[in-house]
């Protein structure tokens, strides 16, 4: 046998699959995956009413405790605490569409969310970055550019991703300026904005206007989502209102996510931890229709257990991952978009622990049909790292999962009695007119994934898959352009960002 040459085989796999993808939106065909049956369901539903009605929330904002007051809550302000009647919180649960479009700076990379709709974020929020080269260090802008320039090539890839590594060699006040104008920048596609306060939330909703013809335009139909953070338990603190109100006075989708450690956060129950995260993403849920009736909103879910023995964290655990599939279960009975996240994981590094929690994580997200799949690619540590390795090992998940999502197509062509004929017994389809048609195309070509011999994986170096996204993921830094920005819009984007960090210094 011929042994392929290792030039063209690294060049055939840098082409494929990501050069010859279109970006397209992703739908989940099959029926989701329900954990809770009936009853259990409406058990968790009426306890979450209870804990609203009988125990309360905490909202630390004068102008949260306005608006539950004016709808009928009862509000004790000494205290900052609300208890939220059942009739008041479905009212108004009601109000938000179970579906809606994320507008793109590049229209053709707007978003659809909800229904049987799919949509992959990077991870984010992580104060680290790490790659083989440069080893684990703190973020910086220059990292958080990086990291948006690989999403922009990506195809499976949806959004750019909020916070994706903090760049901690800005000042505070200022740095999500220099986070939205690289967004705006350096990709064309739709985006997860900083929600953190309200001065934050109204930058990103001004330079979002500067991109998208004016808040009138922006308000038409959504172009940025903000994160809102539940501070579980059972409180909203004054940074996350500030946002979730901006946001949502603008007609700005925010997910709602309480971030929920079963026997930390909540009783060490899943039952408990459930009711708790419902309780609590109703009621910021119901307040952003406080602020604007019918402005989209996403129930999130984040609750996994803790560590009995460490105190940590469990990420891509089986009980995370029940409560992937029941939170995507709760959302579809309020008729609400649902947010999951895919590659959560404890490891230190890109190796095994971190690809088997990763896909007990990305596998509940996607058979339970969430339609925001946060933190898809390039988590480690527990979300302090954001890896480059990780990126791309994730991003080969993702490719895989894409094409799952595809199904099977039966028709004459693809059921090929003729070439079966062709053939007879005992012969092969290697050199058929109909193989020869589809042999590009009709099976998933790996990103990373090694299929060579033993010989030919020797002699092109005996890389070990991270070791093969670690090339990958230079290859594609190095072959980055940067997508066309009206100069116009690009000026008035610099003009507001030097404007607002010498109002905000």
């Amino acid at each position: 046998m011929t042994r392929a040459n290792p030039t063209r085989r690294r060049e055939r796999r840098r082409a494929s699959p990501l050069v010859d993808q279109a970006f397209r939106l992703i739908r989940n065909p099959y029926p989701p995956v329900e954990v809770l049956s009936a009853e259990q369901l409406e058990r968790i539903h009426q306890t979450s009413l209870r804990i609203l009605e009988e125990l309360g929330l905490e909202f630390w904002d004068g102008e949260a405790l306005d608006l539950w007051q004016q709808a009928g809550a009862r509000v004790d302000r000494a205290n900052q605490r609300v208890w939220i009647k059942r009739g008041l919180l479905l009212e108004a649960i009601a109000k938000a569409p179970a579906e809606f479009t994320l507008r793109a700076r590049n229209p053709a990379h707007t978003l659809h969310i909800g229904g049987n709709a799919i949509n992959f974020a990077p991870g984010a929020g992580c104060p680290y970055i790490s790659d083989f080269k440069r080893g684990r260090r703190p973020g910086t802008l220059a990292a958080f550019q990086e990291i948006v320039r690989l999403v922009q090539q990506c195809p499976p890839l949806h959004i750019v991703g909020g916070i994706m590594v903090e760049p901690q060699d800005l000042p505070v006040p200022t740095r999500h300026l220099d986070q939205v104008y690289s967004q705006f920048t350096l990709s064309d596609k739709a985006l997860i904005s900083p929600a953190r306060n309200r001065e934050t939330a109204q930058d990103c909703i001004e330079m979002a206007a500067l991109v998208f013809g004016g808040l009138e335009e922006t308000q038409r139909q959504p172009v940025q989502l903000g994160i809102i953070n539940v501070n579980s338990p059972l409180r909203y603190d004054s940074s996350m209102l500030g946002g979730l109100i901006t946001y949502a006075r603008y007609g700005q989708p925010v997910v709602v996510t309480p971030f929920i450690l079963a026997g930390a956060m909540s009783p060490i129950t899943l039952a408990a931890a459930l009711a708790q995260q419902n309780a609590e993403a109703l009621a910021g849920i119901a307040l952003t229709q406080l602020v604007n009736p019918g402005v989209p909103v996403i129930y999130g879910g984040f609750t996994t257990n803790i560590d009995m023995q460490t105190g940590s964290p469990a990420f891509g655990s089986p009980e995370g991952a029940l409560a992937l599939f029941a939170g995507a279960q709760l959302a579809r009975f309020y008729g609400l978009p649902y947010r999951g996240s895919g590659s959560l994981n404890n490891s230190k590094l890109p190796d095994a622990q971190a690809s088997y929690e990763t896909q007990m994580t990305l596998w509940p997200a996607i058979l339970a049909h969430a339609n925001l799949i946060h933190h898809s690619v390039g988590w480690l540590e527990a979300g302090l790292v954001f890896s480059l390795e990780k990126f791309m090992l994730d991003l080969e998940g993702l490719l895989m999962m894409s094409r799952l999502l595809d199904g099977i197509e039966v028709s004459d062509e693809t059921l090929a009695l003729d070439a079966m004929a062709e053939v007879g017994p005992g012969g092969h389809h290697l050199g058929t007119a109909h193989t020869l048609a589809r042999f590009r195309s009709e099976f998933y070509l790996p990103l990373i994934s090694d299929r060579q011999n033993y010989e030919a994986w020797v002699e092109q170096g005996s890389l070990d898959a991270s070791q093969r996204a670690h090339r990958l993921w230079q290859e594609l830094l190095a072959g980055y352009e940067a997508p066309p920005l009206d100069p116009g819009i690009e000026e008035a984007l610099r003009e507001y960002v030097a404007r607002r960090k010498s109002e905000l210094s």
